[in-house]
C-alpha cells in the first residue's frame, strides 16, 4: 500500500545527489540484506538497537531501487535479486522475533510471529505467482515497506507483541486480498500485464 502510493516519491529529490554515483544498486541491495541480517541477530539481545538496524537496512532496500531509476541500471536480475533477498530478510526477522518471545515465555508471540511469517511470505508468492500467470497483483494493506515499518516501531517501543498480533491479522488478509483480486481478474477475463 505505501510502495504504491508512495514509491517513487523520493526519487526526484535524491536524483541531484544520486545521478552522478557510481554505485551499483545490487551492491545497495546486498548491503541493505547484510544489514538486516545484523538486526535479526541483535533483536533478541536488544530490542531498540535492533529496530534501528531494522531501518537502517529498510532504508538502503529502499535506495537500491531510486539508484537502479535514476541511473537507467534497473534489470529484471536486480528486480530478481531483490525480491529474494527480502524473503530472506523477513523469515530471518521474524525467526528473531520468535526467538525474543522463546526467551521470555511468551508462547503467544513465538506462535504470531511463526504465523506472521508464513503469512508474509504467502503475500509475496500469491503477487510473484500472480505475475507468473501474466496478472499484476499489488493490492493489500501489508506489503513489505509496512511491516518493515511495524517490526521496528515494535522493537523500539517495546510494543512487539501488539504489533505482531497486528502484522499477523494483516499479512493474512493481504493474502485473501491477493487471492480474491486475482479470482476477479481471471474471472473477468482480463489479462492484465504486471509493470
Amino acid at each position: 500500500m505505501i510502495g504504491a502510493k508512495f514509491g517513487h516519491f523520493l526519487d526526484k529529490p535524491l536524483t541531484p545527489f544520486l545521478k552522478n554515483l557510481n554505485i551499483n544498486p545490487n551492491s545497495l541491495t546486498i548491503a541493505g540484506f547484510v544489514i538486516t541480517s545484523i538486526a535479526a541477530i541483535v533483536i533478541h539481545q536488544n530490542l531498540l538497537l535492533g529496530g534501528i538496524i531494522i531501518l537502517a537496512g529498510g532504508f538502503l532496500d529502499m535506495l537500491d531501487g531510486i539508484v537502479a531509476r535514476i541511473t537507467g541500471r534497473t534489470t529484471d536480475f536486480g528486480a530478481f535479486l531483490d525480491s529474494v533477498l527480502d524473503r530472506y530478510s523477513d523469515s530471518f526477522l521474524l525467526a528473531s522475533f520468535s526467538w525474543y518471545f522463546f526467551k521470555i515465555n511468551s508462547i503467544t508471540g513465538m506462535l504470531l510471529s511463526i504465523g506472521t511469517m508464513a503469512g508474509a511470505l504467502i503475500v509475496s508468492y500469491t503477487k510473484a505467482r500472480a505475475e507468473g500467470l501474466g496478472r499484476a497483483c499489488n493490492t493489500g494493506l501489508m506489503e513489505r515497506p509496512e511491516r518493515i515499518m511495524l517490526l521496528s516501531l515494535g522493537a523500539v517501543t517495546g510494543w512487539v507483541l501488539p504489533v505482531m498480533w497486528l502484522m499477523f491479522i494483516l499479512t493474512h488478509i493481504t493474502a485473501l486480498q491477493r487471492i480474491y483480486h486475482v479470482w476477479n481478474v481471471m474471472r473477468q477475463g482480463a489479462g492484465i500485464k504486471p509493470k
